[in-house]
Formats: C-alpha cells, sequence, structure tokens
C-alpha cells in the first residue's frame, strides 16, 4: 500500500515519466503474457527485467521474483509486478553495464586478439566462471549475437546490442 502511495505521489511530480516507465514496464511484461491474462510464468521475470536495462545479480533477481510472485505458485501478476518494477527503475537500482566495459571483457577474454570468439569457447567462458549464466540464458544470447554461418560471435559488432546506455535516459 506504502509503494503505491510513494509511486502516486511521484507520479504527481513526474506523470509523463512514471507514465512512460509504466508503458515500457507494461509491453515488456506483455511479450511473455501468453494467455493475454496479465501474468506470467515467474522465469520469464529475469528476461523482462534485463530487457527493461536492469542488470541485477541473481540473487537480487531471486529477491525480486519473492517479492512479485503469488505465493508458491509460479506466476506473476502485472499489478504486481508494476509496482516494484517502476520502484526499481525509478531509482535506477540495477543501473546498465557500459558498453565500454563489454567491449573490455570481450578483448580480455580474446586473447589472440581475433575480434571474435568461438561458440563454444564464449559458452565455456559465460557458463563457468563468475556468476553463471543458466543454458537458456546462454542460449538467448547466442540466438542474438552468434553468426550462425561461421559459429563466431564478432564482440564490436554485438556490444552494441548489449549494451544499454541511454534506456532510461
Amino acid at each position: 500500500m506504502c509503494l503505491t502511495l510513494l509511486i502516486y505521489l511521484v507520479g504527481l511530480f513526474f506523470s509523463e515519466t512514471v507514465s512512460d516507465i509504466h508503458k515500457k514496464i507494461t509491453t515488456a511484461f506483455k511479450l511473455f503474457d501468453y494467455d493475454a491474462n496479465n501474468t506470467v510464468d515467474a522465469r520469464e521475470i529475469s528476461t523482462i527485467v534485463f530487457s527493461l536495462g536492469c542488470f541485477p545479480s541473481q540473487a537480487d533477481l531471486h529477491q525480486i521474483i519473492a517479492e512479485v510472485e503469488e505465493g508458491s505458485s509460479g506466476y506473476v501478476h502485472l499489478d504486481t509486478f508494476l509496482p516494484v518494477m517502476t520502484k526499481v527503475l525509478l531509482e535506477h537500482r540495477f543501473p546498465p553495464i557500459p558498453v565500454e566495459h563489454i567491449l573490455r571483457a570481450f578483448e580480455v577474454l580474446d586473447k589472440e586478439n581475433k575480434g571474435h570468439l568461438e561458440e563454444g569457447e564464449l559458452t565455456k567462458y559465460m557458463t563457468e566462471e563468475g556468476e553463471p549464466f543458466t543454458n537458456k540464458e546462454m542460449e538467448e544470447m547466442l540466438a542474438v549475437l552468434l553468426n550462425n554461418k561461421r559459429g563466431l560471435v564478432y564482440y564490436r559488432d554485438a556490444v552494441g546490442l548489449l549494451g544499454f546506455d541511454g534506456v532510461m535516459k
């Protein structure tokens, strides 16, 4: 209730901004609302959050999901997700990674300075190092970044697809 009041008060001062944020969240959410009932599978929340230009850790994602999931149903309703995600975006809680940092990370992985990484090489790094990607996350990333003719990720081209500079400016 307090969160709703806070969003309403913020809306009084920044109504266009809050309205725009609501539209972005709703649009992203509805892409995964396959039954058109304002409900999505909780497993889709991470993709929705990332698509909005937020990059929380896995622990933060689990916390968001726990906050918005309807009991232990495995589902999230838009009416529950909207105020939580609005607050996240208004507070700029999980800022995007600057494009320069993404490029530098790829360059570190490309020890031979080839300008690309092979699919298997990138998959190994992303699923075994640091905060590992799930198989689903890896498949989604490769679907966007992989040059299917050669099985390579040309990372200088890819950084523009991965960087979210300016999403919430």
